[in-house]
């Protein structure tokens, strides 16, 4: 017997259709390249939409065509990405802080026919342009006023391009389950892998982070996605806000400390998300010049591990409520949010800190556990630590063009590359990547835990710790450590500092005070680059 329910198919224009009718009048409110904050609405943000959408069609692009985007966070962008499909096309966001080359064999090997691309970013375009044969057509997402002379191919000034139709469209019919986006991936070897998301997907992705233990956004509210679209779906937040109504707030190209400290006061921000080095910045510039967050209530802090004294500071001195969250590009990307449960809600002091120092406890369509070598599962003690395992319904089943071949285990659980723990109270704690943890006498010692506790120390500003060589214990912990401003961190002071706070075998071996430390582009410390750099370093004695 089957339920007697309506099929209604888990399309993404159904959540443009419903922001534009439902909370027509929400500001989506930009910070453009051009340089002016533009000011529009969901139901403007809908109508712009259906003219992509019959735009798009006119130009040949149809369902499973791939539209590349390589672009800031503005209402055009999201413009774009409701267009693109709503008629089935498939958008694919293009970091362009990576290589060029990377992001030509990205673009190729996605097969892109078109591109939207950023007035920032259209030098980049015009060197990489004759190493992608596949790209018909360039749309630089400007006026025609701002558009500059170039030789891209076919290129035209995005509202010139979108004025040439009317909004009398429908959006296309197709399966929930037909590819929506793509989003391309490191992995864990070889080229990048590209991760393709269905409508479906999507949809129960965006309901599953809006929980009220997870992202919990309203109508009420005003967020300001600083994580860029091109990471890891924009962590859902282009589904997620218009489906609850949230006035969204999109920094554009400028994100730096001042710049979101403006876009937060003016607009009276209420939530916002972005990686642990926008928010070091952000508060660097809250303390250099005196300032407070009156409006922020909630900020989701992910990507990589969240420092415990940034959690403490905005807390205690801006009572801003942090939800560390954890996820991959792999999982649409939520997988765990630190929201307290009542089993943790009195917790005071240092044991407070230690439950939100973890990455939170999954929601519903998030299944985890942890296994060992052999694959067996382990105790969810908060102990025991193993390889950290997942599966749902918005979580990769295989990567396009079947890169990197099976990547589900025989009960589809995804290996996410990382070693964690889960406490009886579903609080999961990432100890390392599995490629990054260090083996010292053959136990393991957590690098995010290293780190997080030198980033506590006053003069520190960011800090990595990397395994080196060692005769006799396989490898030891160096710390590696960028001072604040004016300030002159020593060996002895941070290892004093640190001292009774973690095991004393965890100690580092030595302390290296660098000017930078390098990142990916995605925002995240370069462990290959930092073991590359001090390939030939020795321990003292």
């Amino acid at each position: 017997m089957l339920g007697l329910m309506q099929d209604w198919p888990l399309l993404i224009s159904k959540i443009i259709d419903h922001a534009g009718l439902y909370h027509a009048n929400r500001k989506v409110i930009s910070r453009s390249v051009e340089g002016p904050i533009v000011e529009t609405t969901y139901a403007a943000i809908r109508r712009n939409a259906l003219r992509v959408a019959k735009r798009l069609e006119k130009d040949g692009i149809g369902l499973g065509d791939r539209v590349g985007t390589v672009a800031w966070n503005t209402w055009r962008h999201l413009e774009v990405w409701y267009g693109i499909t709503g008629i089935g096309a498939v958008y694919h966001t293009l970091n362009p802080r990576l290589f060029p080359e990377q992001i030509a064999w990205i673009a190729n090997h996605a097969e892109d026919r078109m591109m939207f691309i950023d007035l920032t970013f259209v030098p980049l375009l015009e060197k990489l342009q004759d190493k992608l044969p596949t790209v018909e057509r360039y749309i630089v997402l400007t006026d025609g006023a701002h558009m500059p002379q170039t030789s891209l191919r076919n290129a035209v000034a995005y509202e010139d391009w979108l004025n040439e139709v009317d909004d009398d469209f429908a959006w296309k019919s197709f399966d929930e389950n037909t590819a929506a986006g793509m989003c391309y991936t490191s992995g864990t070897t070889g080229n990048p892998k590209g991760v393709v998301y269905s409508h479906r997907s999507n949809i129960l992705h965006s309901l599953i982070a809006n929980g009220p233990d997870m992202l919990g956004l309203a109508a009420r509210d005003t967020i300001l996605p600083v994580v860029p679209m091109f990471h890891a779906n924009g962590w859902s937040l282009a589904f997620t806000a218009p489906m609850a109504g949230t006035t969204m707030v999109m920094p554009g190209p400028k994100m730096d400390g001042a710049s979101i400290y403006e876009l937060l006061n003016t607009y009276k921000v209420t939530h916002s998300a972005a990686v642990p080095t926008v928010w070091l910045m952000l508060l660097q510039h809250l303390e250099q010049n005196g300032l407070k967050l009156p409006h922020l209530r909630k900020t989701i802090i992910g990507g990589s591990a969240c420092p415990r004294a940034v959690t403490q500071t905005f807390r205690d001195v801006y009572d801003v409520e942090v939800l560390h969250a954890w996820g991959m590009t792999e999982l649409s990307p939520i997988g765990t949010v630190c929201s307290m449960k009542p089993e943790v809600a009195d917790l005071t002091g240092d044991a407070w800190l230690d439950i939100k120092e973890t990455t939170g406890h999954p929601p519903f369509g998030v299944e985890m556990k942890i296994v060992d070598d052999s694959k067996r599962e382990l105790a969810r003690d908060g102990k025991a630590f193993g390889r950290l395992v997942v599966r749902g319904p918005s979580i990769a089943a295989a990567y396009f063009k079947n890169e990197g071949g099976e990547i589900l285990d025989e009960d589809g659980f995804f290996d996410t590359g990382d070693v964690a723990s889960i406490d009886p109270n579903g609080y999961m704690r990432i100890v390392d990547r599995s490629k990054d943890v260090i083996k010292s006498g053959g136990e393991w010692i957590s690098s995010i835990d290293l780190e997080n506790l030198a980033v506590g120390h006053p003069d520190v500003a960011e800090a990595a710790v990397i395994g080196i060589a060692h005769p006799k214990w396989d490898e030891r912990p160096l710390l590696i450590v960028v001072p604040k401003a004016g300030r002159t961190p020593t060996r002895d002071g941070l290892l004093a500092f640190m001292e009774g706070k973690i095991a004393k075998w965890w100690m580092p071996d030595d302390v290296v005070v660098v000017p930078e430390i390098p990142h990916t582009a995605t925002g995240k410390i370069q462990k290959t680059a930092l073991r590359d750099q001090f390939k030939a370093y020795r321990f003292p004695g």
